[in-house]
């Protein structure tokens, strides 16, 4: 079983950055594809951005150029920096893990892009 904890969702305004963090409970590093998701009110969740493995990225087209996802293995961390953060990326991130063919969800981090 694996636990992922996210953080670093909050308030900002249009223009800024946050940056999300997703713990993992332990080390998948070497087996694990990890994901950002995020869902906003009335929407299907979507896939935001992905890391693999071997370092490989993959961006939804909403995120690139602002959005860029980073892995710490030693940490078993997964990084999300979000800058030039637009109203519409107000959601709730998700982190995603799939590891030895199971899939895990953190709860959820809000991120609200307000004025």
């Amino acid at each position: 079983q694996v636990q992922l904890v996210e953080s670093g969702g909050g308030l900002v305004q249009p223009g800024g950055s946050l940056r999300l963090s997703c713990a993992a409970s332990r080390n998948i590093s070497s087996t694990g594809v990890r994901n950002w998701y995020r869902q906003a009110p009335g929407k299907q969740r979507e896939l935001v951005a992905s890391i693999l493995v071997g370092g490989s990225v993959y961006y939804a087209d909403s995120a690139k150029g602002r959005f860029t996802i980073s892995r710490d293995n030693a940490k078993n961390t997964v990084y999300l920096q979000m800058n030039s953060l637009k109203l519409e990326d107000t959601a709730v991130y998700y982190c995603h893990a799939i590891c030895m063919g199971n899939a895990y969800w953190g709860q959820g981090t809000q991120v609200t892009v307000s004025s």
